[in-house]
């Protein structure tokens, strides 16, 4: 984390002196200028574009009269992006870029599902830029599950995206990624309220509470014959396609079909389906007010 910290100190200093951020010696304030920048974790999966393609397509609706931009902020996936000849870059870099281009004011928009190590880890460089002067105003927006209201939104999102030939007798089984993070508790939350409206909706996660030992006991218990598998996650990328579908011994749905109990399968990530984007892109409102 120092090497980090130390990393966006640097960047942050090149575009104060790159940029012509002193502007009471370069001819007064300048004008506005405003921004957006989607920031997500990113993936190297072909099928990601569906996602971020339906994320920026309906960002650039809602706000027609404000560019877009692009950041990922894990570098590994940046990495093997850049030996496919495709170049994305870190917050630090894009937020470096626009204040060099000469925004002023920039929404930076989490596509995160919930506020947990990424999300906080953006909050930082987000608080760097702020606090060196390379913006006038810089504002982060909330990931996907921030507020009660966010989490109804989610509730009536899965709601309707569950296929319609699903039977109220068979599990629906949503994989979120999880995280040591205290953010964790966000999907236990969900399932909880989703229960309350369909007790046969569960919530597990790859890393993190609940998992799918659990999951299984609990439909086992339920006589559950029949589940339906489906990402809680914007990409339905490698967890998706390995950790929840493969035929690994211990995929998830090994471990259903093993323990007796029908698996289908849906391979959509959150960020296909517009009742999960208009969330995130909702939340671009509360920076783009403060300007």
């Amino acid at each position: 984390m120092k090497k980090k910290n130390f990393y966006i100190l640097a960047v942050a200093f090149a575009v104060l002196f790159s940029s012509n951020l002193f502007a009471g010696h370069h001819g007064g304030e300048k004008p506005m200028k405003k921004a957006i920048l989607l920031v997500a974790f990113g993936s190297s999966e072909e099928s990601a574009r569906i996602s971020f393609e339906n994320i920026e397509k309906r960002t650039r609706t809602a706000y027609p009269d404000v560019p877009v931009f692009w950041a990922y902020t894990s570098h590994i996936i940046r990495n093997k992006l850049a030996k496919q000849g495709l170049l994305l870059d870190s917050p630090e870099v894009a937020l470096a870029k626009l204040s060099g281009e000469g925004f002023t004011h920039v929404a930076v928009q989490s596509l995160h599902t919930i506020p947990g190590f990424e999300f906080h880890d953006l909050s930082r460089v987000v608080t760097s830029f702020k606090n060196m002067g390379a913006f006038k105003k810089i504002i982060q927006g909330y990931p996907l599950l921030a507020t009660q209201e966010d989490m109804e939104r989610v509730v009536e999102a899965v709601l309707k995206t569950i296929p319609k030939n699903r039977k109220k007798d068979e599990a629906v089984l949503l994989m979120g990624h999880g995280t040591h993070h205290p953010s964790n508790v966000f999907y236990t939350a969900l399932m909880f309220q989703l229960q309350l409206r369909d007790p046969n909706i569960y919530v597990g996660n790859v890393e993190g509470y609940p998992e799918i030992p659990e999951i299984k006991e609990w439909l086992m218990e339920k006589k559950i014959k029949k589940a339906w598998l489906m990402p809680f996650m914007s990409v339905a990328g490698d967890h998706a396609k390995n950790d929840m579908a493969g035929d690994d011994d211990d995929s998830w749905k090994s471990i259903l079909t093993n323990a007796g109990i029908e698996c289908e399968v849906v391979l959509k990530g959150t960020a296909e389906y517009d009742e999960y984007v208009d969330i995130w892109v909702d939340h671009i409102k509360t920076p783009l007010a403060h300007f």
